[in-house]
């Protein structure tokens, strides 16, 4: 499985990384505990069972789009096979526009195999995770784990800002990256 997934700039990722750090520290699952050299703060966008050469292409001039501003917002919860802790992404016309365009480009590669629905515009969640666990939970989002300026940024009414600043295609089978796009990281 191919991810395409949108990367923040430098600032942004060590504040997700600062909020990782408080949420192990806590004694909670944590993306800090993920020691894969590929485990990074991350949007997706789609996902595909292959990305041949010709859809890279056509993606990397889609993602000419980047840099674009990234607004973080309230805590996210979900429940699944995995209970996850995310930092909601506040999307603007830009980004919604970007990551209809790359689902578009996706869907209609026939090697990508059918799209995730929970991807697909309308549907699509954005966000952040900072924590994934069976059974986890997660306290509210004035939980004393959050350092202040997370918690502030975490709260229904502050907001974190910052640049989506490169993309990257991960391949799960291999555990690799490679990036798609410009990187203005």
């Amino acid at each position: 499985m191919h991810s395409i997934e949108l990367l923040p700039d430098a600032g942004t990722e060590r504040a997700v990384r600062r909020v990782w750090r408080a949420v192990a520290d806590a004694g909670l699952p944590s993306l800090a505990d993920h020691g894969h050299p590929t485990n990074r703060p991350h949007l997706t966008l789609a996902t595909a069972d292959t990305l041949p050469a010709a859809t890279r292409t056509v993606l990397a001039q889609a993602l000419t789009a980047l840099p674009l501003p990234l607004h973080l917002g309230g805590l996210l919860r979900f429940s699944g096979r995995f209970e996850v802790l995310a930092w909601a992404v506040r999307p603007d016309d830009a980004l919604l526009a970007l990551h209809e365009e790359v689902w578009r480009i996706v869907r209609e590669t026939p090697e990508a195999g059918p799209p995730h629905p929970l991807l697909a515009p309308g549907r699509w969640v954005p966000h952040i995770t900072l924590g994934r666990g069976r059974g986890a939970v997660w306290p509210g989002p004035d939980s004393r784990w959050l350092p202040p300026s997370a918690s502030a940024s975490a709260s229904a009414s502050g907001t974190a800002s910052g640049w989506w600043a490169a993309a990257r295609r991960y391949d799960s089978k291999s555990r690799t990256t490679a990036r798609i796009g410009p990187d203005r990281a």
